[in-house]
């Protein structure tokens, strides 16, 4: 099963999101890779990898398919284990930037879903996290999954931006990849007090857009756990925000 998390609107917990589920994943016993294609890296530095020059990531799996290495290296050789049972990073790099236009240019967007292909048996669950626009690399992404989830922050320029979203994965979904499913709308940062949101998630559901049951709060938790580099399911699994996580990861699994 492969979730990619995306939306074109930076700012609404794709990194934070993807890496506690993730996390939340692992906690459950089950193999998980989280796969990082953002080119700065949250989730990577989230999960406590850290990158050097020696560090092989997903940018040299990219660069191998446009003849930079001499030798090709199998794609478990891109896998980082974290301090984290159960838990392993395709870790970003900065170069991803910078690889882009190449990549797109000789049209490898089919390059991730090989790989992953290749590491199914290695993983019971793959968790993508995405760059906040739609490019090579969310396309990509979006090309190697089974579903995706879009993270929404109650914010009104986060209902037009939804709109795009949609007419683009679906173009993409019908051109590349006829199988892959919206599991839901993931209410992030939400605000039980406040009007607007209540507001916001009526006007989607008007849409008959499927808003899954489970919101995440927002809590100075998040900023803590990003500091101390621990996913929140393992730092502290009885705070609210924690068993919010779990109880969103327990409604997309009972999804499938």
């Amino acid at each position: 099963m492969k979730r990619v998390v995306f939306n074109q609107k930076g700012g609404v917990g794709k990194s934070t999101i993807s890496a506690n589920l993730a996390a939340e994943s692992a906690r459950n016993g089950l193999r998980t890779l989280l796969v990082d294609l953002d080119a700065q890296g949250n989730s990577t530095h989230y999960c406590g990898v850290d990158i050097n020059d020696d560090s092989l990531t997903v940018a040299d799996m990219f660069k191998q398919v446009v003849g930079w290495f001499s030798k090709p290296q199998p794609p478990s050789a891109f896998v980082r284990p974290t301090a984290f049972e159960n838990l392993s990073v395709l870790p970003a790099h900065p170069s991803l930037t910078e690889l882009e236009r190449e990549l797109e240019t000789r049209y490898k967007m089919f390059k991730l879903k090989e790989t992953l292909a290749t590491l199914e048996e290695d993983f019971d669950r793959v968790y993508i996290d995405t760059p906040p626009n739609f490019n090579f690399y969310s396309k990509a992404a979006l090309i190697a999954a089974d579903s995706f989830i879009i993270p929404f922050d109650c914010d009104d320029f986060s209902v037009q931006a939804i709109d795009r979203l949609l007419d683009n994965v679906l173009e993409l979904r019908t051109d590349h990849n006829p199988e892959l499913e919206l599991e839901g709308i993931i209410i992030n940062q939400f605000n039980p007090q406040a009007k607007l949101p209540g507001e916001l998630i009526a006007s989607l559901k008007e849409k008959s857009l499927p808003v899954l049951d489970s919101k995440i709060n927002s809590t100075v938790k998040v900023k803590e756990s990003h500091s101390k580099r621990i996913p929140l399911p393992y730092l502290a699994p009885s705070h609210k925000v924690s068993q919010q996580l779990a109880a969103l990861w327990q409604e997309l699994e009972g999804q499938r």
